[in-house]
Parts: C-alpha cells; sequence; structure tokens
C-alpha cells in the first residue's frame, strides 16, 4: 500500500490511507500521502470486522474525498454504502482471492459468510485491480467485470555485494534488531532465504524437513501464525544449526539480506484458489535482488519463468522434492550463474516503476468517467 499511496501521491493525487491501530503498532512515519488508524476494541473475528467497517463507515462520511478504494473484501462493505450514499466513485483493490483463502475455506460456514460478501459488492465495483491475472480472470468469469492487474512489485534497484562488516554497518544504520544476529560470514556462505509471513499454506513445515538433505543453512525472516509452530519443529528435529528464526526486520534491511542470500524460497501450498493463483512479493524480491529461487509451479510463476527462467520450479511442497531443488541450485554453478544472470535481465523490466504507469493510467480512467 506506500508503494501505491506514494506513486498516487507523486501523481498528483491527494492520497488518504486509512488502516487500524493495534496495541504494538509502531509509530507512523511521515509519507508523501496522509495516514489515519482506527482504534477498535476487537481485533479478531465477527465482531471485529463488524466494528471496523461500521467505524470506517462514519469516519468516511464526514471526510472529503472523491473516490473511495476498498483494500480487500474486509472492508467492502464500509465503503460501498458510503459511496453509495455519497455519491462518490468506489474502486476495490483485491490483493487477494479473499474467499478461497485457506483460512476461509477450512470453515464452510464463514466461506459462505464471505462468498455472500462477495456476490453482493464486487459487482457494483465496476472498477478494480487485482495482483495476477488468474484472479482478474476468476472476477471476470463470476462477475462479469474487467479488473485491471497491478502486480505487486518492488522498485528496481542496484545490487552491490558488500563484505560482512559494511553489511553489518548498514544494517545497524537502520536501527534493525535482528542486525546483531547475523553470521559474521553472511557474505561468503551459502544461506538459503525465506522471507515473509511464517503463516499456514506457506509449505514452512514441509521446507524445514527438506533442510535434513540439504548441505547449507536455511535463514527465515518474519513472524506469524505459525512461529512457534515452526520453532517446536526445528528443535524436534535438531535443525537449530541448520535453520535460524530471525524474525521481522524492517524492509529496507530485508533488502540488504536478501541480496546476500544465495537462493530464494517461495513455496505455496495448493490450497484453493488463491494459492493456486497467487503470485508472492518475494518472487519478484528475489529477482529484483538478482537471487535464483526455488518456486511453485503454479500458473503465474509458470509464466513468468517461461519468458525469463529465474528460478527451479516444484510442483509440490513435498520436502524430498524441495530438497532436490535446492541441491540442485547449491551444486550446479552452470544452472545457478545461468539463472543468476536471468535475474538481472528480468530485474529491468519486473519492478514497480513500469508496473505503477499501469497504476496512473487507471486512475486517470476513473476520474475521466
Amino acid at each position: 500500500m506506500q508503494r501505491i499511496c506514494t506513486s498516487l501521491a507523486n501523481a498528483g493525487y491527494s492520497v488518504l490511507l486509512i488502516g487500524r491501530k493495534l496495541k504494538d503498532s509502531i509509530e507512523l512515519k511521515e509519507e508523501l500521502f496522509h495516514q489515519k488508524r482506527l482504534h477498535c476494541f476487537f481485533n479478531t473475528g465477527f465482531l471485529f470486522y463488524a466494528e471496523y467497517n461500521f467505524r470506517l463507515f462514519f469516519y468516511l462520511l464526514f471526510i472529503k474525498t472523491d473516490a473511495i478504494c476498498a483494500i480487500d473484501l474486509d472492508t467492502i462493505l464500509a465503503c460501498y454504502f458510503i459511496s453509495a450514499f455519497r455519491g462518490k466513485k468506489r474502486i476495490y483493490d483485491a490483493h487477494e482471492l479473499f474467499t478461497e483463502m485457506k483460512e476461509v475455506i477450512a470453515r464452510r460456514s464463514i466461506q459462505k459468510i464471505w462468498l455472500g460478501i462477495e456476490k453482493f459488492a464486487v459487482p457494483k465495483f465496476a472498477f478494480g485491480y487485482t495482483v495476477s491475472y488468474s484472479i482478474a480472470e476468476e472476477f471476470k468469469n463470476c462477475y462479469a467485470v474487467n479488473y485491471e492487474v497491478i502486480r505487486n512489485m518492488p522498485f528496481k534497484r542496484e545490487v552491490l555485494r558488500q563484505s560482512p562488516e559494511t553489511l553489518r554497518i548498514n544494517l545497524r544504520s537502520l536501527e534493525t534488531s535482528q542486525s546483531a544476529s547475523l553470521p559474521s560470514a553472511t557474505s561468503k556462505e551459502k544461506f538459503i532465504l525465506y522471507q515473509g509471513a511464517v503463516n499456514e499454506a506457506r509449505g514452512l513445515e514441509n521446507l524445514v524437513l527438506a533442510m535434513k538433505k540439504v548441505d547449507s543453512v536455511l535463514h527465515i525472516y518474519g513472524d506469524g501464525n505459525m512461529f512457534e509452530k515452526i520453532k517446536d519443529l526445528i528443535q524436534q528435529n535438531n535443525l537449530q544449526h541448520k535453520i535460524l528464526l530471525k524474525g521481522k526486520v524492517a524492509p529496507q534491511a530485508l533488502q540488504l539480506i536478501t541480496q546476500e542470500s544465495y537462493i530464494g524460497i517461495n513455496l505455496v501450498e495448493p490450497v484453493g484458489l488463491n494459492q493456486l493463483y497467487s503470485l508472492a512479493n518475494k518472487f519478484f524480491d528475489y529477482i529484483q535482488a538478482r537471487v535464483p529461487q526455488v518456486t511453485m509451479n503454479f500458473p503465474e510463476y509458470k509464466k513468468i519463468n517461461d519468458a525469463f527462467e529465474v528460478a527451479l520450479l516444484v510442483n509440490t511442497v513435498d520436502e524430498n522434492e524441495v530438497a532436490t531443488a535446492l541441491n540442485l541450485l547449491l551444486n550446479d554453478d552452470e544452472l545457478y550463474k545461468k539463472l543468476k544472470n536471468n535475474c538481472v535481465a528480468a530485474s529491468a523490466e519486473l519492478h514497480w516503476q513500469q508496473e505503477e504507469k499501469k497504476l496512473i493510467l487507471f486512475y486517470e480512467k476513473v476520474f475521466a468517467s
């Protein structure tokens, strides 16, 4: 959202990003756009969604605006009703195929509620965009809406290898609490990187077991609802020396760490269409860092990999298949060099400065209509 809001602000729009305030929310930094956090008494479940949409509706009731953009299905009702009440343009930004998320389809009664909301609201949002062509096609087939595809890509950047000491200094300058835990030989060892949420359906349990058969070290940067379970699994398999749980770090620090890694990991369990049609941020982060990766043989990844060949694709998150792919990249220098060179070429095209052009054009069409 910071990239989207910054791009719109740079294009001359006055942008207000609204979210919620939690007890552990970090302090907001000054940006080119305005920011507002709403406080809720409830933080999970039905009461949270009801309260947040209620508060969002009444907050939007009194602010000056020409258009309202709902981010995912959990904000769509408030945005629809206030836009209809005030006669404002409305836009749907779908970061997920919400009704096909693993945690939703696992509870059929909850899925029915969200499907009802989706069927009611999405057809009423003529303007919208999402993160993959497969999800856009699903919306078109289900609700006859033609949504733009704005993929969540990082900014284009130059990559310079750093000595361990230089990396440490740069990380400390970013004031990340994790900089002190980096091994002294970070830039020399061939370490494998997983970055992102430590949540369900990311293949992390299989990845932990795969590391038994891989002669390297895995660094996991991120946090989530699976963190303690993965920590226990590592200990149960005596893999503390091969798998390092690093926790969350600042985005700028993660960029530096990513470019020092040898292989990136992007595993997704095929549970629901949201997973099958995914196009994760980390997929592009690895490309922009010029790091070959192991990722899924899913439609969106395969389409890009057919064009650029930046990754080894696996059909499942089976520990043996994952271990085989990792070992191939670790031991086949020619293959690794080929993929890394392809990452350099792909990084020149797959970046936010290109993608934001579609975003700006989209909003120009919205306001011209």
